[in-house]
């Protein structure tokens, strides 16, 4: 197979972790007889930095000219300590899902037997969590009209959804629901908001087509307590934009390390994969970071190609270094091992390098060679 995938760097550690997760598709493509052509384009403060725009046009054209979209991370502390810049980083990443119409946002939750320690919730709590977040993404109050009065007291956002925005995506959780356990959950908050009573009200009349799939609603604070107290419950959630945006970053910590979930976004004009960490600035250039967040996503970028045998082969990677205590600073801050050095050891893992006998003591922290 061969594809064209744009790689956006971005800021902070997402170039150290996108080139990892370029490492593994480079020994995926080796492994398996595949080629990926590459293309590098800028976004957010780099962006700004280099061009004045947080998303040049040039930026889009390759996105667009691509088969998926490789992504790092965005935001930059100048930016984000200044409320009065008029020009963010962010505002690259929100237009460039509204120029591809990338409206599904797609985040599963899974958790790792060996990291339960680091979870927040108790292990009896963690046991059987696998469930995936459908997000609204171009929609609701992050893209409605915003106003500031003249004297700076009064300001407004408007949250607007239309059938088709939420029928778009709801289609797209109710399959996803029929291919896993067959439940999804409807998340708003229809006894306060109008826009959360069309999406009752859609969502009830588009469950007749799907009757081997069960739904319920839950209001969105019931839902952030329900993730915390019991988040087996859960197989599809569905939601509209800020709130999915709050209950996955919720969801996120539950693993125990924010560096470890991947994401995917898709869309009619394409599909891009992201880590949902953000570019955590203060470790950026020091090889310190976790790649499997972007190494996953890479995964996903996988299946999203149908190469499903692959796509696990890389997944089987990641669980291999978390099982065999090949981790990262955020995951163990005494006996951690580098970005590039995972990196590495994925990579031998894909093409089967790797023997079942390891003696951890000998891999050093720039090489994994294992003696």
């Amino acid at each position: 197979m061969e594809k064209k995938i744009a790689v956006i760097l971005g800021d902070g550690i997402g170039p150290e972790v996108t080139r990892q997760s370029i490492r593994v598709l480079d020994a995926v493509a080796k492994q398996f007889g595949h080629v990926f052509h590459y293309s590098y384009a800028l976004m957010g403060a780099d962006a700004i930095d280099k061009t004045g725009s947080p998303l040049p046009d040039e930026t889009i054209e390759t996105c667009l000219n691509s088969d998926a979209i490789l992504f790092g991370a965005i935001g930059h502390p100048k930016y984000d300590n200044d409320p009065n810049a008029k020009v963010r980083p962010e505002q690259g990443l929100l237009m460039l899902r509204k120029s591809l119409q990338l409206f599904a946002n797609i985040r599963p939750v899974t958790t790792y037997a060996s990291l339960q320690h680091l979870s927040p919730l108790k292990p009896k709590i963690l046991e059987g969590i696998n469930c995936v977040i459908f997000r609204e993404l171009t929609g609701g109050i992050y893209f409605g009209n915003k106003t500031l009065s003249e004297d700076g007291n009064t300001a407004s956002d408007d949250c607007i959804y239309t059938k088709g925005e939420i029928e778009r995506i709801a289609h797209l959780a109710f399959r996803a629901a029929q291919q896993r356990r067959k439940k999804l959950t409807l998340v708003d908050k229809a006894n306060v908001l109008e826009t959360s009573r069309l999406w009752r009200k859609v969502v009830q009349e588009m469950a007749a087509q799907y009757p081997d799939v069960s739904v319920d609603f839950l209001f969105v604070d019931n839902a952030a307590m329900q993730l915390i107290i019991n988040p087996r419950q859960f197989d599809v959630i569905l939601t509209e934009n800020m709130f999915g945006d709050i209950l996955s970053d919720e969801a996120s910590v539950i693993t125990g390390s924010l560096g470890l979930l991947p994401s995917a976004s898709i869309g009619n004009g394409g599909a891009l994969f992201e880590p949902i960490h953000g570019s955590y600035p203060q470790a950026a250039g020091k090889d310190i970071a976790n790649p499997l967040g972007s190494v996953l996503s890479a995964a996903m970028m996988l299946d999203h190609f149908g190469l499903t045998v692959e796509a696990a082969k890389v997944r089987a990677a990641a669980q291999w270094t978390l099982d065999s205590g090949f981790v990262t600073k955020d995951i163990d801050p005494v006996n951690f091992y580098f970005t590039s050095t995972i990196g590495e050891l994925i990579c031998d893992f894909v093409q089967d390098k790797i023997h079942t006998e390891l003696h951890p003591e000998n891999i050093q922290l720039r090489k994994s060679t294992i003696i």
